[in-house]
């Protein structure tokens, strides 16, 4: 990796916001499941299902929001998307024993992955602008790797976390949305301020 690609501010700023959304994000989606399972006595398959809108609302609104980036520029997709992540991560807050999945859990998977579907299209494009034609392999590769990291590392500290409280599955759930939604609005924190057009 050249170290002369960090001389970019954009780039330092969209991997910034990489290892922080996809932080943000895997911290949340690792603990779903295991809420609803616990609070909401969802079976695994159901609770795995719940999921399903994630992947979906991504899949189908990513194109879109990429047409969306050439026209308008990245700056506010990307601004905006760790927005509404942040968002998803709070009416998940309501997700739990007496609350029905159309009413909790649904509705925070669409918004979360309605901010995914903003940020991710743009933030491949805007990362691929940011170094010359040269890099852009290397400066893809080290972004995927980022995205990777900060999912694990989300996840490595949750579970330290976990294992050092011994905190309800609820109380921490709860925790971790809230650091979540805070971490989500400083990755578009970061594409405000350091991603130019």
């Amino acid at each position: 990796l050249p170290l002369a690609l960090f001389s970019s501010t954009r780039f330092v700023g969209l991997t910034l916001l990489t290892f922080l959304l996809y932080g943000a994000l895997g911290g949340v989606l690792v603990l779903i499941p295991y809420v609803l399972i616990d609070a909401s006595g969802y079976s695994a398959t159901a609770a795995g299902a719940a999921l399903l809108p994630l992947p979906v609302v991504i899949a189908v609104l990513s194109p879109t929001m990429g047409r969306i980036a050439v026209k308008l520029g990245a700056r506010l997709p990307l601004s905006l998307g760790p927005v509404i992540v942040a968002a998803g991560f709070l009416v998940a807050l309501r997700i739990g024993s007496d609350v029905p999945y159309w009413s909790s859990t649904l509705p925070a998977m669409v918004l979360i992955a309605v901010g995914m579907a903003c940020a991710v299209a743009p933030l491949t494009t805007s990362v691929l602008a940011s170094v010359d034609a040269g890099h852009t392999g290397v400066a893809s590769g080290f972004n995927s790797a980022v995205a990777r990291g900060g999912g694990l590392f989300a996840t490595a500290l949750l579970g330290a976390v976990l294992a050092a409280h011994g905190q309800a599955l609820e109380g921490m759930f709860h925790v971790a949305l809230w650091a979540g939604a805070a971490t989500a609005l400083a990755a578009g924190a970061s594409a405000f301020f350091w991603v130019r057009e």
